[in-house]
């Protein structure tokens, strides 16, 4: 039997008062006694034992109280209760769109750029449980590493393949951002956001960065872009004249303007990050601007059990009767 947890109706319950008057009138009646048998001499069974059914002459009643409490309780409507809830997510659709020219190379990030820049986004990935996030890398053109997925271990497996070198070189802002957008345009998503890394000037590509933006504006998606890079010069790899690698300075040149544009014209910020430190606070600021929406409603599932009381309570009420007529019969 289910444990009750509360009662529909817990003002019936006083009803079970009703068994002390019942109580009381047994009492009395069997102490005033039954009918008597005269007989000449009780020597003969004086010292005999009782039989089972003199203990058990209380037994109907007893079963009958029993009957009486419990159709007392299946009136008040006894429930079990059982806690849940239902939650729901409404998840963003992300594309981490990353600069992988040869300028990420450089060492003004340590050990440098693309390496942080990969390690920031896959901890990102981690912290976005419930959005489907894709992948685009762009130099002299771009393409999709990853299309938008909730898989976070492949994700974080993809992202750790990106290399410097792999495509053509390059700064093709608006082609990563194009690329970007066919990802997300038939995204039924309320949300659709493009994250795009770069540490360079827009130099190449078919399409530039801002009519990029405009069609991302025209499809609600919103672009928050990142400029990567310290101010002034750093050290870049590079190769002497003998063939000899060696770390040569470089001006950092990031269209910081252009990239503000790009994220005012969709809603988005542009930061920007000179150090390790100061990425990952760009990472974890997008985070908290863009919060997946979860909704939980708690509910509590109540389940009648006044049908197991009643019937427990009839079937009392037919073994008294069985008991009575049957076995206690008493002499007329």
């Amino acid at each position: 039997m289910e444990g009750i947890t509360r009662f529909a109706n817990p003002d019936l319950l006083w009803l079970l008062l009703v068994l002390i008057p019942m109580v009381g009138y047994y009492v009395f009646r069997t102490l005033q006694g039954g009918a008597a048998i005269q007989i000449s001499s009780v020597a003969g069974v004086d010292g005999a034992g009782k039989p089972l059914k003199y203990y058990a002459r209380h037994l109907p009643f007893v079963l009958r109280c029993a009957a009486v409490a419990l159709l007392i309780i299946a009136l008040a409507r006894p429930q079990s209760s059982e806690q849940g809830s239902r939650t729901s997510t409404e998840g963003i659709d992300i594309i981490l769109a990353m600069d992988v020219s040869s300028s990420m190379l450089a060492q003004d990030f340590k050990p440098d750029r693309i390496t942080v820049a990969r390690e920031v986004a896959s901890k990102f990935i981690v912290d976005r449980a419930n959005d489907r996030i894709g992948i685009v890398v762009f130099a002299g053109e771009s393409f999709t590493q990853s299309p938008l997925t909730t898989d976070k271990r492949t994700l974080i497996n993809l992202m750790s393949q990106i290399r410097s070198g792999i495509i053509e070189d390059g700064t093709a802002i608006g082609n990563g951002l194009a690329s970007s957008i066919n990802r997300l345009k038939e995204s039924d998503a309320k949300s659709k956001v493009v994250i795009l890394l770069t540490d360079g000037v827009n130099n190449s590509g078919q399409i530039t960065p801002l009519t990029a933006a405009d069609i991302a504006a025209s499809y609600g998606i919103k672009v928050y872009t990142i400029g990567v890079g310290t101010r002034g010069t750093a050290l870049m790899p590079a190769y002497d004249r003998w063939g000899g690698r060696i770390l040569a300075p470089v001006q950092v040149e990031i269209d910081e303007e252009t990239l503000t544009q790009i994220a005012e014209k969709t809603g988005g910020e542009y930061f920007r990050a000179t150090d390790n430190q100061t990425l990952q606070q760009v990472y974890d600021k997008i985070n908290e601007l863009e919060k997946t929406k979860i909704e939980t409603d708690d509910f509590t599932k109540y389940t009648e059990l006044y049908t197991t009381y009643a019937l427990i309570a009839l079937a009392l009420l037919v073994f008294e009767f069985l008991i009575g007529k049957l076995w206690l019969r008493r002499i007329p």
